[in-house]
């Protein structure tokens, strides 16, 4: 008799197994397809050569007359083309900064978690995944070379459990680097802080014109959304030791949360500009909640 899920021993640590087991029913909600076709579930949006019928439309000249329904030619005398639906496969890029500000308030655990929960979506998809992890101790990025399908799912989360946090390498050139590393098109979740110094306009433009959907996720602590400051504080900045004295009085609290707002809408006009998306989590929300309550309903998940 199979052992309830509740009873198995867990998988990884990094997912409990009831939210594991539901993940492996989710998919990706891509909206663009720029991949190659080839086994993976997604459906492209152009015409392909797949058993599913998709439409008709007019014959014109150069069209390849093996799609030709000669049964309506011989009734209407005219030639229509059939459509069918093409399955193609999605390139599914996880970028991970492991940067010093993602050791602040579980942000760096969160998004190993998250990017295990996205990686899962995709090799049960049978979607190609990989992961490019920059800002690591040893000031280098490590790689997960492109895998796919169940039998994927340990290497995945032992390569994400394996990952440390440490660095001061800027979030655009962590992208930078993994676009000149990656081959193929489809999504890249990029989860992350967003707290850099570095312009991101050319970074996601990068992004864009290789051909992968920006999702982007930025991860902050409890405190940095909703910070409290009762004393005059010497702020030390962890990745470049560079230092802001900020006092209690007057309106620094309010300044702050409207500077935050402000960037958050900028990084989101920079995601959606480029058809894309963005969103602010909590690191201090539940996993559940962060995944079902709010990606799922945002519609990153189905």
């Amino acid at each position: 008799m199979p052992t309830p899920t509740s009873q198995r021993a867990q998988v990884t640590n990094l997912l409990p197994n009831d939210v594991l087991a539901r993940l492996e029913r989710m998919r990706i909600n891509a909206e663009r397809r720029f991949t190659n076709r080839s086994r993976g579930e997604h459906v492209a949006r152009r015409g392909g050569s797949s058993i599913e019928f998709k439409d008709y439309r007019d014959y014109v000249e150069g069209d390849d007359t093996r799609f030709v329904d000669w049964n309506i030619f011989m009734r209407l005398q005219r030639p229509y083309l059939k459509l069918f639906h093409e399955e193609e496969e999605m390139h599914l890029v996880l970028l991970i900064d492991a940067s010093s500000s993602m050791m602040f308030e579980n942000k760096f655990e969160r998004a190993q978690q998250l990017a295990a929960a996205f990686g899962v979506c995709g090799l049960m998809a049978t979607e190609k995944v990989s992961i490019h992890a920059f800002n690591q101790r040893d000031g280098r990025t490590t790689q997960l070379k492109p895998t796919t399908g169940r039998a994927s799912m340990p290497a995945l989360f032992r390569f994400i459990e394996s990952l440390e946090a440490g660095g001061e390498q800027p979030l655009d050139a962590g992208i930078e680097s993994m676009v000149n590393e990656h081959r193929g098109r489809g999504v890249v979740v990029v989860l992350s802080d967003f707290l850099t110094f570095g312009s991101l306009r050319r970074a996601f433009n990068r992004l864009h014109s290789t051909g992968l959907e920006l999702f982007g996720l930025q991860i902050l602590g409890p405190t940095e959304i909703d910070p409290e400051v009762s004393a005059d504080l010497r702020l030390v900045d962890c990745e470049t030791a560079a230092v802001l004295d900020v006092s209690a009085g007057g309106d620094v609290i309010s300044i702050y949360r409207e500077y935050l707002e402000r960037y958050q809408r900028r990084l989101e006009a920079l995601c959606q500009q480029r058809v894309g998306r963005f969103v602010t989590v909590n690191a201090d929300w539940t996993l559940k909640h962060t995944l079902f309550d709010v990606l799922r309903r945002r519609g990153w998940l189905k």
